[in-house]
């Protein structure tokens, strides 16, 4: 059955700071797992789950990503020159002919909130997804395609969830919902970033949505929350008093590629399953594993005050 959520969300206008100097000058969206950038799994995933309009909300430096989607007559001539079919294969299949781009700049750094309500013109009174990149999710179901069959029978906007540990819930949005231990559930509040000792729950919202046109008009009246911005949390928080949103904990493993430990860690486990490089680079980490020191190396004259203290004593 074909999906009737036809359009994707980006955000992508955020800085990458936590990724700098690598993303002064290119988005952080860029950076490749493997051999494709973030963008692009996020792309891939968003229409295996039916959608064909995809809507980038960008900020400065973005213009790789539009390059990225974009066709490359003379690369790919030039490949063909050298017989490499394979490469102008994978180029020409980075965007199915079906989808269409959209671009749309935000004018200043407002918020989550603030880059979904820009896209309400493209976007319209349709349901729609929104697809944080920093978070890539392994699914044998894609993420978003699992999401969409939750809107399809519940008909309400619905925000993908995780378990997280208690001492994480001030990183993320957290939810409270009906039923703790079912695996789709109506949500009763959503709170952005609480203390552990706080949070009404460990279910933590991850970077994928599904939401109806109503969070355009909360969006629009939330005003500005934490740090100045508007949250897309505080435009849920009052979206769920006027009609059902659901939390759907959704099968697959996510890594926070937002961070430099879950981006190596992303790609350490896709090269790992990628069929060309699968078998070299798993017997590259055994060799590795086997040769890492104990525990890490002191630098000459870095010696601890125990060491220093005992050294003193056999002295004396």
């Amino acid at each position: 059955m074909k999906s009737e959520i036809r359009t994707a969300v980006f955000p992508v206008a955020g800085r990458g700071t936590r990724f700098l100097p690598a993303t002064k000058a290119s988005p952080k969206e860029m950076l490749p797992v493997v051999d494709k950038p973030l963008i692009q799994y996020a792309v891939e995933e968003a229409l295996a789950a039916g959608a064909e309009r995809l809507v980038f909300i960008t900020g400065a430096s973005k213009r790789a990503i539009e390059d990225h989607f974009d066709s490359d007559p003379e690369l790919e001539k030039l490949l063909e020159s050298q017989g490499k079919s394979e490469l102008v294969r994978q180029m020409r299949s980075v965007l199915p002919s079906y989808a269409t781009c959209i671009y749309i700049r935000q004018p200043a750094p407002l918020g989550l909130g603030h880059a979904v309500l820009c896209a309400e013109a493209a976007v319209g009174r349709e349901p729609f997804f929104v697809h944080l990149a920093d978070d890539l999710i392994d699914a044998e179901v894609p993420c978003l395609k699992q999401m969409a069959a939750t809107y399809a029978f519940h008909r309400g906007s619905v925000l993908g969830v995780e378990e997280i540990p208690r001492r994480d819930t001030d990183k993320y949005g957290i939810v409270e919902v009906e039923s703790s231990r079912a695996p789709i559930s109506r949500m009763r509040s959503i709170v952005e970033k609480p203390k552990p000792a706080v949070a009404p729950s460990t279910l933590a919202v991850v970077g994928r949505y599904v939401l109806t046109a109503g969070i355009f008009d909360q969006l629009r009246q939330v005003g500005r929350g934490a740090g100045g911005e508007i949250q897309l949390t505080d435009g849920i928080a009052r979206l769920l008093h006027r009609e059902a949103v659901y939390a759907h904990r959704f099968a697959g493993k996510r890594f926070d590629c937002g961070s430099k430990l879950g981006y190596l860690q992303a790609t350490v486990e896709h090269a790992l399953a990628h069929p060309d490089l699968s078998h070299t680079f798993r017997q590259y980490l055994l060799h590795l594993s086997r040769n890492l020191p104990r525990t890490p190396a002191r630098r000459p004259g870095k010696a601890t005050k125990g060491a220093t203290a005992r050294k003193t004593r056999r002295r004396a």
